[in-house]
C-alpha cells in the first residue's frame, strides 16, 4: 500500500497535502508515510506466518530514529552494519537482542560494543572475522553468538553494484567451503554457533532467485542444525519495489496501486520460500530494508530555472545528487510528478540539480509534465537509500525529514543550518 494520491489536483501523503508540508519546511525535503511502512511490515509478517520467523529491518535503508521507533512498535528486529546503527537502534528503544550485525569490515571497537550490548548474532563474512570476534569475546570473558554468511553463487539479475550472492562479490564465504569454515569456528572457544545467513542482493523482483538460494543451502543448513544445534537460518533481504512508471497511461498513477504487475508481493515471495524453509524446523530471519520504506518516501523539490538549448530542455531543481544519489550512482530511476496537476503537455527534458557535476541529474531525456519556474515536484519512491546516502557536498546543508501519520505531520529531522556545516571544524 502506497499512501500517495491526488486530491482535487493536489498530491497528498495520507491525509496531508505535500504542498502544505513544502510551505512549512521548505524544499528540498523528505516526506515519509507511516501507513505505508506499517502496512508493508504487517503484510510481509502475515505472509510469513507459517514460519517461526523474525523480520529484522535493514537499518541502512533509512535510519531515522522515528522510522526505527515505528518499526520497533510493530515488532521488528533490526539488521545493522555498524556500531552507529546499533547506537541508533538503542536510542529508538530497540532491543539489541533482536539485532543481527552484518558487514565485511567490523572493527574491534564495534565488535566489543555489540557483544556488550547483547546482539542476537554476528553475521560473519570471513575466517579472519571469526578469529577477531573470538579474540574480543575472550578478552571480555564471554562467548559471542555468530552465524556465517554463506554465498550460494546465485545470480539475482540485479544491478552489479547491489548484487551480493555471486562468487565474485566481496560478501560471505562460498558454499563449497562453508562446512569447513563452521568446523573451524566450532574449535574457537569463545564463539556460539547460533545460525547461518545468506543474502543474494537487492532490488530483486522475481521470487525465483530467493527460492533457488534457499534450496541450494538446505543441505548445509540441515547439517549445521544436526551437528552444531544452530537456532536460525537467515535468508537476508533483497525484495524489490517498483520505481519506474509501469502503466502507460491512466489515472491514478502506478504508485497508488497496492499490487502492481512489476511488484513482487509478500504473498508471492512467501509462496516461493515457505515450502522450502518450513521443514527445517528452525527460526527463519528476514532482513528487508527497501521493501519496508522505499515506496513510503518522496523527495520534494522546487523548479529554479527552465533552461532551453538547441539540444534539449534542462529543468533545474533545488534538490541535487548530494540529497539523492541513486540516479548518479547507478542510474536509479525515480518517477517525477508535480505536486499540483497541470494541463500542460509532457515534453522530453533533463531534470537536474545545482551541484557542479555532470552526474547531478534525476532524469535524462525523459518525458515529464512541463514544469515552470517555482513549481514543486515529488521524486517518488525515495524512502530507501535517499537521506541515508546524502552528504554535504558543495557545502549544501542536509535536508529535513517529515513523517506523516494520518492527518498529522511531524518534522523528525530539522534542516541543517549553515553553522551546522562547520561544527567541529577548527582553524589551527
Amino acid at each position: 500500500m502506497h499512501s500517495f494520491s491526488y486530491r482535487d489536483q493536489s498530491l497528498f501523503c495520507e491525509g496531508v497535502s505535500l504542498e502544505k508540508i513544502a510551505d512549512e519546511v521548505g524544499t528540498p525535503a523528505y516526506v515519509y508515510s507511516s501507513e505505508t511502512i506499517r502496512q508493508n511490515f504487517r503484510r510481509l509478517d502475515e505472509a510469513l506466518k507459517p514460519l517461526d520467523h523474525l523480520i529484522c529491518y535493514a537499518v541502512k535503508a533509512n535510519s531515522n530514529l522515528a522510522i526505527l521507533d515505528l518499526l520497533r512498535k510493530e515488532g521488528a528486529g533490526f539488521d545493522i552494519v555498524s556500531g552507529g546503527e546499533l547506537f541508533r537502534v538503542q536510542k529508538a528503544g530497540g532491543d539489541p537482542g533482536k539485532c543481527t550485525f552484518a558487514g565485511v569490515g567490523k572493527t574491534e571497537q564495534e565488535i566489543e560494543y555489540a557483544i556488550q550490548a547483547g546482539v542476537y548474532s554476528f553475521n560473519v563474512e570471513s575466517e579472519p572475522e571469526l578469529e577477531r570476534i573470538n579474540d574480543v569475546a575472550g578478552r571480555l570473558g564471554v562467548k559471542a553468538p555468530v552465524a556465517v554468511r554463506v554465498n550460494p553463487n546465485v545470480d539475482a539479475n540485479t544491478h552489479k553494484y547491489i548484487s551480493t550472492g555471486k562468487s565474485q562479490n566481496k560478501f560471505g564465504v562460498g558454499l563449497d567451503r562453508a562446512a569447513e569454515v563452521y568446523a573451524h569456528a566450532a574449535t574457537l572457544p569463545n564463539l556460539i554457533l547460533r545460525g547461518v545467513q545468506t543474502h543474494i542482493g537487492s532490488q530483486i523482483l522475481d521470487p525465483a532467485p530467493f527460492a533457488e538460494a534457499a534450496a541450494k543451502l538446505v543441505p548445509l543448513v540441515e547439517h549445521l542444525r544436526d551437528t552444531y544445534k544452530i537456532q536460525f537460518f537467515s535468508i537476508g533481504g533483497g525484495v524489490g519495489i517498483v520505481y519506474d512508471e509501469a502503466l502507460a497511461s491512466g489515472d491514478p498513477a502506478w504508485w497508488e496501486f497496492v499490487d502492481h504487475p512489476k511488484r513482487i508481493t509478500p504473498e508471492a515471495y512467501a509462496a516461493a520460500i515457505v515450502p522450502i524453509l518450513q521443514p527445517l524446523g528452525l527460526r527463519i530471519l528476514f532482513e528487508p530494508g527497501r521493501f519496508m520504506v522505499g515506496n513510503a518516501g518522496v523527495l520534494l523539490s522546487t523548479v529554479q530555472y527552465v533552461k532551453k538549448t538547441p539540444a534539449k530542455t534542462f529543468t533545474v531543481v533545488d534538490a541535487a545528487m548530494n540529497d539523492l544519489i541513486r540516479p548518479a550512482l547507478y542510474e536509479g530511476y525515480h518517477e517525477i510528478v508535480p505536486l499540483k496537476k497541470n494541463a500542460s503537455e509532457p515534453e522530453p527534458m533533463d531534470v537536474v540539480g545545482p551541484v557542479c557535476e555532470s552526474g547531478d541529474f534525476f532524469a535524462q531525456d525523459r518525458t515529464v509534465p512541463t514544469l515552470a519556474q517555482g513549481e514543486r515536484i515529488a521524486l517518488m519512491s525515495s524512502g530507501a537509500y535517499g537521506f541515508v546516502m546524502s552528504s554535504n557536498y558543495n557545502s549544501r546543508p542536509l535536508l529535513p525529514e517529515v513523517l506523516v501519520d494520518g492527518g498529522k505531520s511531524a518534522v523528525i529531522r530539522q534542516r541543517q543550518t549553515l553553522d551546522d556545516l562547520i561544527a567541529g571544524e577548527v582553524i589551527p
